[in-house]
């Protein structure tokens, strides 16, 4: 018979601080981000709010999906066994999710940026179409 020595971790403790502070991290910014990103989509669908409200929303659940998806992924805390090993894991664990999730929010304006423009050329195009010589 093997004996198993139980040592105290704050493991638990970090996934009940961790989890709680990512998903409101990522609601937050997603909130944020979607919030004010419905002018650029009336933009994107020549003012059809229908449709930009509709693609705005499916934006947002694809945020939510992708960056809590991501935080799941790099949950892993390993043998937290002082306060302060765990401030420093969940300070690097919360700090590296907040970077990705800059990043994600970068990239997402990116995109309703070069679609706003996109938008705009084609807007100009078909102006210059209609435009008798």
């Amino acid at each position: 018979m093997s004996a198993t020595i139980l040592t105290t971790t704050y493991n638990f403790s970090a996934y009940m601080i961790y989890l709680p502070v990512v998903i409101a991290l990522t609601v937050l910014v997603s909130q944020f981000l979607f919030k004010n990103s419905k002018a650029f989509m009336i933009d994107i669908f020549h003012h059809k709010k229908d449709i930009a409200m509709a693609t705005n929303a499916l934006f947002k659940i694809g945020f939510y999906l992708l960056n809590i998806g991501f935080a799941l992924c790099i949950i892993e805390f390993f043998q937290i066994e002082t306060i302060e090993m765990l401030v420093v894991s969940l300070s690097k664990k919360i700090g590296g999710f907040s970077m990705y999730l800059g990043l994600m929010m970068l990239l997402n304006l990116l995109l309703f940026l070069k679609g706003r423009k996109h938008a705009m050329n084609k807007e100009k195009l078909i102006e210059n179409e209609n435009t008798p010589l």
